[in-house]
């Protein structure tokens, strides 16, 4: 019999590679490193992407160039063990070191980064015609780009409010692009400086024409974008004027870089959703929370039977105490429980019940068995000794009758 012929196996799909202007394999050691760590950069836009392998979609670190500063040249290491090139990345926080393995990678990087940040193709840098025909490329791309997106130091505000801003966080930043106060398409440029101590606010008009943006100083220049803008009074400042940024860049979607099992390339995993951490049903949204049920011990029955008093001996029948508050607003205990209220020095005023004499046949008689049945009740007022008084009242009544008749007989 013929085996069933299995179908053939799908290929599992794998994200599209990302698209740099530039990359290359790139060891990167940042201000708080204790190497160098070894990546696969790339540039795209004004952001260099790392990732742990040239075959991964999905970088597990991001460097923006918005604070750039400058770019220098290292010294060698010093060791014949170690050929490699280094150069460093200054910005306007921070500085970052990097190592390649030759002059041409060292300058490739330097001449796209220059280009990308300063919108030019650089001219001082070793670089053969095919090098700088791919930067012109990028430059042209870069361009495009920003002529379509809005850059982050564009905030919809007004200039005191722009100028409360660069006053606050002077460490975001001095530059920052508002829409003009004419309500037209046009936008206002606001730095701030400090001169001899003292904060010194410009405020500068870009005027709208047509896709251009002018800006109306002596000599009016045209931009083909707000980032040019930006650019421009960055270059002519010798960089003195830094983009203002409020805010990082943060991801909305927790994830983690996890090695594929069938071929062992690195793929970002997004986390699932985190589960509540404590047992029970979560409360609804927008409701009270529900405070856990507090559990309640019920009182001890009486389960023992009452004792009996022996009518031949006489008792002092103690009266137990009452369950102490322990409450620091001295709230009383719950009238579930049946507390009988110990009275001062109950031992030693009480005595024996006294059976009083026997009376005459007539009105006295029955005045004395009212007495003594109310002293039976003053000796015993707590309702769950019920029973052990109707007891001694029926005991008590027994004697009185044999009594009686004795005293009958006597009589006769």
């Amino acid at each position: 019999m013929a085996s069933a012929l299995s179908p053939p196996r799908v290929p599992k799909g794998k994200g599209a590679l990302p698209s740099h202007y530039y990359e290359s394999f790139l060891e990167k050691k940042g201000p708080h490193d204790q190497d160098y760590k070894k990546f696969w950069a790339g540039l795209q836009g004004c952001t260099l992407y790392f990732y742990n392998s040239n075959r991964d979609s999905q970088h597990v670190e991001k460097l923006g160039l918005g604070a750039f500063v400058r770019l220098s040249d290292e010294a060698p290491g010093g060791s014949p063990r170690d050929p490699g090139i280094y150069f460093s990345l200054v910005l306007w926080n921070q500085e970052i070191k990097f190592k390649v393995e030759s002059l041409e990678s060292r300058e490739m990087w330097k001449g796209f980064i220059l280009t990308v940040v300063e919108l030019r193709v650089p001219s001082n840098l070793t670089l053969l015609p095919g090098h700088l025909y791919m930067m012109a490329e990028a430059l042209a791309k870069e361009e495009a780009r920003r002529a379509l997106e809005v850059p982050p130091c564009f905030l919809r505000v007004s200039r005191l409010e722009a100028q409360l801003l660069l006053e606050r966080y002077p460490e975001c930043g001095n530059l920052l692009l508002r829409p003009s106060g004419d309500g037209a398409d046009d936008v206002s440029v606001t730095t701030r400086q400090t001169l001899h101590g003292t904060p010194v606010f410009r405020h500068y008009k870009v005027k709208r024409d047509g896709s251009k943006y002018v800006i109306d100083v002596e000599d009016p220049l045209s931009c083909a974008s707000l980032d040019a803008v930006v650019n421009y009074f960055v270059s002519n400042t010798n960089r003195r004027l830094v983009p203002f940024r409020l805010d990082e860049d943060y991801e909305k979607v927790l994830g983690h870089v996890e090695a594929d099992k069938e071929n062992g390339e690195s793929v970002w995993v997004a986390s699932s959703a985190p589960v509540a951490p404590g047992p029970g049903p979560a409360p609804a949204s927008g409701g009270r929370k529900q405070l856990p049920p507090v559990p309640i011990t019920p009182p001890p029955t009486q389960d023992k039977p009452p004792l009996l008093l022996n009518q031949n001996e006489n008792y002092v029948i103690p009266i137990a105490d009452a369950p102490a508050a322990d409450y620091e607003n001295e709230d009383v205990p719950s009238p579930s429980w049946q507390v009988v209220p110990k009275p001062r020095k109950l031992a030693k005023s009480l005595k024996p019940p006294i059976v009083p004499k026997p009376e005459p046949k007539g009105v006295n008689s029955g005045l004395a068995k009212k007495l003594a049945v109310g002293s039976v009740q003053a000796l015993f007022p707590t309702t769950g000794l019920a029973d052990l008084t109707a007891e001694l009242e029926e005991k008590l009544q027994r004697r009185r009758a044999l009594e009686h008749s004795a005293g009958c007989a006597g009589d006769q």
